[in-house]
C-alpha cells in the first residue's frame, strides 16, 4: 500500500482530539491588555480604549492600559529601556489584548506599529503573544475606513494570535465623543459593546487551551531533529 504521507515525519505528527481542547477553566477574570496609538491631549483612539476598558470590567475582566508616552523608537534604546520593559511584561501578563489605532494617510499610527514592534515573536522559548486573543479597532477623522484595522488585522496574524471575527471603525471620531471624552450613544458604541463581549468570550474559550491551539507539526519536527543532533553529538 503507498504512503500516501511520504513527506511526513510521523513520529511529529498529533492528530487532534476534542478531549484536548476540554481544559480545566480557570476561574480568575480574563487578563486583558489595550494599547492605543496617539499622543495627543485630546486623543480619540484613547477616548476608544477608555470605553472599551469600561465594557470590559463590567465583563467581568482585568484589564491594563499601557500608555505610549515615553516609548522610544523601535532599535532606538536597548530592550531594559523601562518602558520597553513594562510593555512586554504586560504582553506576557495578558491573555487577550485590544489594539486602538487612528488612521494616519490611510494607515495606523506611528505611535501604534512602534508599540507593536518592540514586543518581540519570540524572546527565547517564550512568545510574548502567541496564542492570545486580540480585538482590533480604529479612530478616524473622516469617513469611515478598514486600512487601519486592516493592517493590525496583519500584523495579529503575524504575531500568531487569535484575532477575533469582530472589529469597530468609528468615523468623524470628533462628533462621537462629548467634552469629557465619552462616547455618545449610536451604532459606532453598539458595535464597541458587540466587540468587547466577543473578545472576553474568545479569551474564556482559548485561553486554557492556547498551547495546544498554536502547537504546530513543523516546530515539533525541528525540536525532534535538534535533540537527535545533540544525542548523536553525545555519543562521539
Amino acid at each position: 500500500m503507498p504512503n500516501d504521507l511520504a513527506n511526513v515525519v510521523v513520529d511529529s505528527l498529533d492528530a487532534p482530539t476534542i478531549d484536548r481542547l476540554r481544559a480545566t477553566p480557570s476561574t480568575h477574570p480574563a487578563r486583558i491588555l489595550l494599547l492605543y496609538g496617539s499622543l495627543r491631549e485630546r486623543s480619540y483612539s484613547r477616548f476608544l480604549t477608555l470605553e472599551a476598558e469600561r465594557l470590559l470590567k463590567h465583563f467581568g475582566a482585568e484589564t491594563r492600559i499601557f500608555d505610549p508616552h515615553g516609548l522610544p523608537l523601535p532599535d532606538g534604546a536597548a530592550t531594559d529601556h523601562p518602558k520597553v520593559q513594562e510593555l512586554r511584561e504586560l504582553s506576557l501578563w495578558s491573555e487577550g489584548q485590544v489594539w486602538t489605532s487612528p488612521e494616519r494617510h490611510g494607515a495606523m499610527s506611528g505611535v501604534m506599529k512602534a508599540q507593536i514592534d518592540w514586543i518581540p515573536l519570540s524572546v527565547g522559548a517564550v512568545r510574548p503573544t502567541q496564542g492570545r486573543t486580540l480585538a482590533v479597532m480604529q479612530v478616524s477623522g473622516g469617513s469611515q475606513s478598514f486600512n487601519a484595522v486592516n493592517q493590525l488585522r496583519v500584523l495579529g496574524r503575524w504575531m500568531r494570535m487569535v484575532t477575533i471575527p469582530n472589529q469597530s471603525s468609528v468615523a468623524k471620531a470628533y462628533e462621537e465623543f462629548d467634552e469629557a471624552g465619552r462616547m455618545r450613544p449610536s451604532s459606532y458604541y453598539d458595535r464597541v459593546v458587540d466587540v468587547m463581549e466577543e473578545l472576553v468570550k474568545f479569551t474564556l474559550l482559548t485561553r486554557d487551551v492556547s498551547h495546544y491551539l498554536t502547537d504546530r507539526y513543523s516546530e515539533r519536527k525541528e525540536a525532534a531533529e535538534k535533540l537527535s543532533e545533540r544525542v548523536k553529538l553525545s555519543a562521539i
